[in-house]
């Protein structure tokens, strides 16, 4: 394997996001996710041709691919729909009966793996109104399957505690209940053995004292913190010729005036494609 000599922060989250899936797994993918849309891709141009991907745009469930898109992203999932689930059968025979494996974004998370996605503040007069738990609360009740990223890390994402629980953690006595299994950020990555998120790997140029920085509570550790392996030059080829040519991935590492600047240009490059 040749690795590759440039890659983005968004490329390594996507090739992080890859090497958590196995070979004929089911997958599922949220509304307004296209870090993790490329990973799962990636990971079926790569070493899961078998996989089979579920999306919440029109209940899909496919097998075949198409390059990422922010105009026409239906024509991903229901141009290779192999069936359509409406959302009473997503709810009660897919994710309990299946139990896919999902990568769900927290907008704040706390050490031991309890998230919210609802609201920042107080419930009832907010500072932020989020957009809300949709089933990630039925799902983190049972799943053994929750996966967690964030492609901006913060003490503001990571904090001692949530302003509401709406994604549950990894509880203080073992096996009541699974909690998240794994987190990539664009510092590093972590599980949560132990009851308590744990730093396993930070990425190349980020230091273990960037991440301590950047995080609202106390890090526990894995015997051998180690620097998250870098992408393979076919991995970075595929992202960005194949997967993802106009860079869709990237916008969910953006924020303010550079993400409308890129998503201007997305949008131009579809408009003339």
């Amino acid at each position: 394997m040749t690795i590759a000599k440039d890659f983005t922060i968004d490329e390594l989250i996507c090739v992080c996001i890859a090497r958590q899936i196995e070979d004929g797994e089911m997958v599922v993918q949220g509304i307004a996710t296209p870090l993790v849309a490329a990973g799962y891709l990636l990971a079926k141009r790569t070493h899961a041709p078998n996989l089979v991907m579920a999306s919440a745009i029109g209940g899909t469930i496919c097998q075949d691919w198409a390059p990422l898109s922010l105009t026409r992203v239906e024509e991903l999932w229901l141009g290779n729909a192999v069936a359509t689930l409406d959302f009473d059968e997503i709810c009660h025979a897919l994710l309990p009966q299946v139990q896919p494996k999902e990568f769900f974004r927290p907008a704040q998370i706390d050490p031991h793996g309890n998230f919210n996605n609802v609201v920042i503040g107080d419930y009832t007069a907010p500072l932020v109104r989020l957009p809300g738990s949709g089933g990630i609360c039925d799902v983190t009740v049972f799943s053994r399957r929750v996966y967690l990223y964030v492609p901006r890390h913060s003490p503001r994402v990571f904090v001692e505690k949530v302003d509401f629980v709406s994604g549950l953690g990894v509880p203080e006595t073992p096996g009541r209940r699974p909690g998240p299994r794994y987190l990539v950020s664009d510092l590093g990555t972590f599980d949560f053995v132990g009851g308590r998120m744990r730093l396993i790997s930070h990425h190349p140029g980020v230091s273990v004292a960037d991440i301590e920085a950047r995080t609202g509570f106390e890090l526990a550790y894995a015997p051998q913190v180690v620097e998250t392996p870098p992408p393979s030059a076919e991995e970075v080829r595929l992202l960005r010729e194949e997967i993802d040519p106009l860079g869709v991935r990237t916008l969910e590492c953006l924020s303010g005036e550079a993400r409308r600047v890129k998503l201007r240009e997305i949008i131009e490059g579809e408009q003339g494609g």
